[in-house]
């Protein structure tokens, strides 16, 4: 094959793997581990997926998004983490918003029973997962299901949160950036979001630390509009002072 199919077959297991590993990389398709290097390298120039030591993994585009399932089975012992201690910035709210995905899904999980909470959400996931808590009034925002992550969107769900103020929402991204700030492949998906940004008094970002230097296509907000980081351990802490500098506490667990 030539290099260009070579870096195309590469980019789709990454994709349907979720990793890949240069030496097995290079035993598969029966070539150098420094012709793997080079593709991912450039695939990782391109923006497709993103290197690490020993393989790369892809990064969510407009022409690629994890499902829900996937993300149910992907470093789940890290997102755990990250949802209590994202819970731990609950403070004194009394309206908060949970965003879609499985991280948002965990945070709703681990919010206190013993106090009266009101919880929009555009998640069926984290909708399902909280109706039967008498204490919690579950608000699940309308509109088109997607099928990747069981969320709404479009202008049912915008047109909800505008008129709605709502005291911290816990926001997630496929992408987040220095230089670009929080990112997702869907347009309709980030329109629910902006429009949850400005409907917050507070805002949370809570995701595993791969998610950090990807870039996606829909931005929706800067690192100085959101009060906290939320991650893990996988983000190094000279990495996270960076984003600290921007404004928002940063949070490795």
């Amino acid at each position: 094959m030539d290099a260009e199919e070579r870096r195309r077959v590469i980019l789709e297991a990454t994709r349907r793997v979720g990793s890949v590993d240069v030496g097995k990389t290079a035993a598969d398709l029966g070539i150098s581990k420094e012709t793997v290097r080079r593709d991912l390298n450039l695939l990782d120039a391109h923006g497709l997926v993103r290197r690490t030591h020993g393989g790369a993994y892809p990064v969510e585009s407009a022409g690629f998004e994890t499902t829900l399932s996937y993300r149910t089975t992907s470093q789940v012992r890290e997102k755990s983490r990250i949802a209590a201690a994202a819970v731990e910035l609950l403070g004194d709210a009394e309206t908060i918003y949970i965003d879609e995905g499985y991280t948002p899904q965990l945070i709703a999980a681990a919010l206190p029973r013993d106090r009266p909470l009101t919880v929009i959400t555009s998640s069926l996931a984290a909708a399902g997962t909280l109706t039967a808590v008498e204490s919690i009034t579950v608000l699940l925002l309308g509109g088109r299901v997607r099928s990747a992550t069981l969320a709404t969107v479009d202008h049912w769900a915008t047109h909800m949160l505008s008129g709605l103020v709502i005291d911290l929402a816990y926001v997630g991204a496929n992408g987040i950036s220095r230089q670009w700030g929080l990112t997702t492949p869907d347009p309709a998906v980030s329109d629910v979001k902006a429009q949850v940004m400005a409907a917050s008094r507070r805002r949370v970002f809570s995701g595993v630390h791969n998610k950090f230097g990807a870039t996606s296509f829909c931005r929706f907000a800067e690192i100085a509009d959101i009060e906290a980081i939320v991650t893990d351990t996988g983000l190094p802490a000279s990495e996270a002072h960076r984003y600290f500098l921007l404004g928002p506490q940063v949070i490795r667990v």
